[in-house]
């Protein structure tokens, strides 16, 4: 299915779109991006006068992710390539995980466009499910896809990376090029490092991802670079049960935890009052 035929010609009623206010890609501005304009060095002549402005903008950007996707259900962000074919591999196991997903009560966040986004959001929308696409302006056009409900279009990349991390309780990340690298390694960055509460990270395509994980185990984690147990942060299936699986299982297991945490926190809290009223009364 292409993006331009969408849901009409597959034969599902068009569901209404709730679109945020952020810069339609087709406004780049010849040939650069918002990103490219505010990281270019050789402009410093440009930036006493112009960033304060673009501060503005920025924030306007996460004022409008945080009011956007504020309500929004327990989500799994899922990653992969805009350049895979709809007949892919990569994008018959992603519109096959956003159905399960949307089935087991999660909406689908995507980056919005065409190939293995596009595949995971019509998974998604046709089981019954909230689809939601974050767009990102580029140099060259995508234009979001025809299975998104609710979108949002940015001009920069940091803004978009916060609500991928922000809303969602788990990454899936599929066969992709350096865009989906950079969320792979984000994500487990933050994880690692404790930035972010603990949640899972799903590999599917277990052959597209070997090498990397070989190189990982045999390279990095063997000179010191990673810990051994850093590796244990990566879950690799092609199974779409088992992905949803562990998804849902390392929620519940997650939970529990901040559920002991919280009930150890009132047991102290009333062992310290009780010791202050018993205090109090022997005073």
């Amino acid at each position: 299915m292409s993006e331009s035929n969408g849901r009409e010609a597959a034969g599902a009623a068009p569901r209404d779109q709730h679109r945020g206010t952020g810069a339609p890609r087709r406004s780049v501005i010849g040939g650069s991006t918002a990103d490219q304009r505010l990281l270019d060095s050789r402009q410093r002549s440009d930036w006493k006068t112009r960033d304060a402005w673009r501060a503005l903008r920025i924030l306007s950007e996460f004022v409008e992710g945080f009011d956007t996707l504020s309500d929004l259900q327990p989500a799994v962000s899922v990653f992969g390539s805009a350049r895979s074919r709809p007949d892919s591999p990569e994008c018959q196991l992603a519109e096959e995980l956003g159905g399960a997903l949307a089935r087991a009560g999660y909406a689908v966040i995507t980056g919005g466009g065409p190939g293995v986004m596009q595949a995971a959001n019509r998974g998604a929308s046709e089981a019954g499910g909230l689809s939601v696409g974050l767009g990102i302006e580029l140099p060259f056009e995508q234009g979001l896809n025809d299975w998104v409900d609710v979108a949002i279009e940015f001009r920069y990349f940091f803004a978009r990376k916060t609500m991928f991390v922000k809303y969602a309780q788990a990454f899936v990340v599929l066969p992709g090029g350096f865009g989906t690298m950079d969320e792979l390694f984000e994500a487990l960055t933050l994880v690692q490092t404790g930035k972010v509460t603990r949640f899972p990270v799903v590999l599917m395509g277990a052959d597209y991802w070997r090498g990397l994980l070989d190189w990982l185990r045999d390279t990095m984690a063997a000179e010191g670079k990673i810990g051994a147990v850093d590796l244990d942060l990566i879950c690799l299936t092609d199974d779409v049960n088992a992905a949803v699986r562990h998804i849902v299982e390392a929620e519940a297991v997650l939970s529990a935890e901040q559920e002991s945490i919280r009930e150890e926190s009132v047991a102290v809290t009333a062992a310290e009052q009780q010791a202050a009223a018993e205090e109090g009364g022997r005073g």
